[in-house]
């Protein structure tokens, strides 16, 4: 049997999966464009807590499931763990996004399912098979490729993404786990609002009252997060992570394309190959993760007779 065999889904559509993606992409790359647009003004911090703020008429529909929900104190301090954790890593994005170009930001973010896997081997005992490695290794010299160590400055709007990268993964790393305590909607919710209380006194320890276009822009912001958050979901259920996860590269792309034509960034051939070779790496875990999967579900050809 074939890996492409192991890797198909019954009832997959993967084009409708890869135009769901196509959306997303579009989503996320206006989050990272309002940001940018936004400017240094209004402290990252405060960016962040005002987008998450607006975003919580989003979690409307969800007030349900959170009543529904059966709650213990160590399920509490996990989403406050998780929580906070987060809260740092979107500090280290906004400010990032106040310090280096768009594409730069796209490829570095493609980090994060890198240290999932790093930590998903250290801290929840699974595998990290020779394959895992060398893809590690490939990402890493991706990082290399964008950062040119000697070559050029690392600015710390590099210094924070890895912080936002390293943040993300552990916050998706404790999803794994409360996914399987509660509901998936109760984790969602959860988040939008624990990060909401961790940035709320540090957004005011600084504050600038902010401009109306301000709010305006902000609230797209958070719009098109929960869009693409939403959008992406409709992918993930329409074809496997396999299909849908190289069409991610076209973000960096966009981002590109969008930072040179609307905020005077140059065109970094270095950033989009370093990009490449780390969204090849993130695709390639993510393959043989899903071909392993497939193999323990599947059962073998004899195996099928009755």
């Amino acid at each position: 049997m074939s890996d492409a065999s192991l890797t198909t889904e019954p009832n997959s559509s993967p084009l409708r999966g890869v135009l769901w993606m196509l959306v997303t992409g579009f989503n996320f790359v206006m989050v990272t464009a309002l940001v940018k647009y936004m400017g240094p003004r209004i402290p990252p911090a405060e960016s962040a807590f005002l987008r998450y703020l607006l975003g919580l008429v989003f979690l409307l529909p969800m007030i349900g499931s959170l009543r529904a929900a059966t709650w213990s104190p160590r399920l509490v301090a996990m989403f406050g763990a998780r929580g906070l954790v987060h809260t740092f890593g979107v500090i280290a994005w906004f400010f990032a996004m106040t310090q280096i170009p768009l594409a730069e930001v796209t490829a570095m973010g493609y980090l994060s399912p890198i240290y999932v896997t790093i930590g998903a081997a250290l801290f929840m005992g699974e595998s990290l098979a020779f394959r895992r490695i060398a893809a590690i290794a490939v990402a890493l010299v991706g990082v290399l490729v964008i950062l040119r160590p000697g070559f050029r400055e690392i600015s710390p709007g590099h210094l924070a993404m890895f912080i936002t990268g390293f943040s993300f993964g552990l916050s998706y790393l404790t999803a794994k786990t409360l996914v399987q305590r509660t509901n998936p909607t109760v984790v969602v919710a959860m988040l939008s609002i624990w990060v909401t209380v961790g940035l709320a006194p540090i957004a005011l320890a600084n504050w600038v009252t902010p401009t109306l276009h301000e709010l305006v822009v902000l609230f797209g912001v958070a719009c098109f997060a929960t869009a693409g958050h939403y959008t992406m979901s409709l992918a993930f259920a329409a074809a496997p992570l396999t299909v849908t996860q190289p069409v991610t590269f076209l973000q960096l792309i966009w981002s590109t394309l969008l930072g040179a034509l609307f905020f005077g960034e140059g065109l970094d051939v270095w950033v989009v190959l370093g990009g490449f070779l780390i969204l090849g790496a993130v695709s390639f875990i993510t393959w043989r993760e899903a071909v392993a999967k497939r193999r323990v579900i599947t059962p073998l050809p004899h195996a099928m007779k009755s």
